[in-house]
């Protein structure tokens, strides 16, 4: 994790401290199970309950010669216990501890992230519903398309988001189990009936087959979750940067007082917010790959996804903390220049509502392939000599044979462009 993109909170959920707490949290569930069922006696959870957790420096102390850490962070957690240590990691192998603890960990960082999207969901609805009616141009390939409203731009986020939202809860339902069926999944040493009883005590679901791992597609789901959401994030950030360009200036990262935009520039105000997050995703694509590859272990189990999960899950989960709430800032502060956004849809002189010229000239000429050509080469021709493409079109006899200058006039309405923005709203927001 890299302190500069890592949040306080999530931060901390995935420090060693935190880490051993959890561990500790799963060795109770265990002894509590086993006093319970009468396998330990009386007082064995309550013993092990008032241990504290061990330090991080301790265990690293113990590692340094056992070179196992569970074997050192149990070593360090039964020091001074009484006869109630043999209890301890019980019936246990190494990963039901690691997995069961993760499981814990990850459910808690989700719920941090669903937080996080919730209020990013908020506050881009927000804004579609404030700019629902303000005209923009719409663009594909980068060039002006039709006419849209920039409310509308901002729904299609919030439509996304929404389903990102449900992705996240699907994925962290599959994460949100544990296993205690011991080295090679049997149950040979803690029934069954115990496993479900310890998990429950700490909230898990059972994974139902286990090898001596929970099987890593549950993390390849929960890592290509959080991928999809840097993606929708790079997407919605790649956007703004477009349209902050000089010669577009219609949104705008909001730029504070006493903000420096370049070293030798005084005069720049640069999406560097955007820019950071669209990095950031691609190392969110890049640990989802990494969690794909860890599917693939030996038979039972192997330890090459271990070293991997070590980086990839606090870093990816930090990063996805980071860039939600970063992206939300952005939308708090974010600038729509109206003016601009009126301007740009007269750059083209009516070039954008050649598609309505086209249906109408279609119905009165019988012909889309002779309406096509007729509209083309007016179309054409404003691009290189200038004019406005309804003048144009006044001035053609082929096409006042068909159309009267009113009938033009009207093909060049913004409402009627825009004339279903609130069915589209409706149905999405309900």
């Amino acid at each position: 994790m890299i302190s500069r993109y890592t949040r306080t909170e999530m931060g901390a959920l995935w420090s060693d401290e935190t880490k051993f707490r959890f561990w500790k949290d799963v060795e109770v569930a265990l002894v509590a199970a086993l006093e319970e069922t009468g396998v330990a006696p009386k007082g064995a959870a309550p013993a092990l309950s008032v241990q504290p957790v061990p330090t991080p420096e301790r265990v690293a102390e113990l590692e340094r010669t056992l070179d196992h850490d569970v074997i050192a962070f149990l070593t360090a957690l039964v020091d001074g216990m009484g006869e109630e240590r043999r209890w301890v990691h019980f019936g246990m192998t190494s990963s039901d501890l690691l997995d069961t603890a993760q499981a814990l960990r990850v459910a808690e960082s989700v719920r941090i992230i669903a937080s996080d999207l919730d209020g990013v969901i908020v506050r881009v609805r927000d804004l579609a519903e404030r700019y629902k009616k303000t005209p923009c141009i719409g663009r594909t390939h980068g060039v002006h398309a039709e006419p849209m409203t920039i409310g509308l731009k901002f729904l299609n986020w919030y439509a996304e988001l929404v389903r990102q939202k449900e992705r996240l809860e699907r994925a962290a339902g599959e994460m949100r189990v544990g296993k205690l069926s011991g080295a090679v999944g049997t149950c040979a040493h803690l029934s069954p009936d115990l496993e479900v009883r310890v998990l429950a005590k700490l909230g898990l679901d059972t994974d139902p087959v286990s090898t001596q791992v929970v099987s890593r597609d549950r993390h390849a789901s929960l890592m290509a979750t959080l991928a999809l959401i840097g993606g929708s994030i790079e997407r919605f950030a790649t956007e703004i940067r477009h349209l902050q360009r000089t010669e577009v200036r219609e949104l705008q990262e909001g730029f504070r007082k006493g903000q420096k935009g370049s070293s030798a520039m005084p005069h720049k105000k640069n999406p560097i917010t955007c820019e950071r997050l669209a990095g950031l995703s691609r190392v969110l694509r890049a640990n989802a790959h990494a969690a794909m590859d860890n599917m693939a272990l030996w038979h039972e189990r192997d330890i090459t996804h271990s070293s991997v999960e070590r980086v990839i899950l606090p870093d990816s989960l930090c990063l996805t903390d980071y860039v939600l709430h970063r992206f939300d800032g952005i939308c708090e502060r974010l600038v729509v220049d109206e003016d601009r956004l009126a301007h740009n849809l007269e750059l083209t002189r009516g070039l954008i509502f050649s598609g309505k010229v086209l249906l109408e000239l279609t119905r009165a000429m019988g012909s889309r392939e002779e309406a096509y050509a007729v509209v083309q080469r007016h179309a054409m021709q404003c691009w290189e000599e200038g004019g406005h493409l309804a003048e144009r079109l006044k001035n053609d006899p082929d096409v006042v044979a068909h159309l009267d200058a009113r009938s033009i006039d009207m093909l060049f309405d913004l409402g009627s462009a825009l004339r279903y923005v609130d069915d589209i709203f409706k149905r999405t927001l309900g």
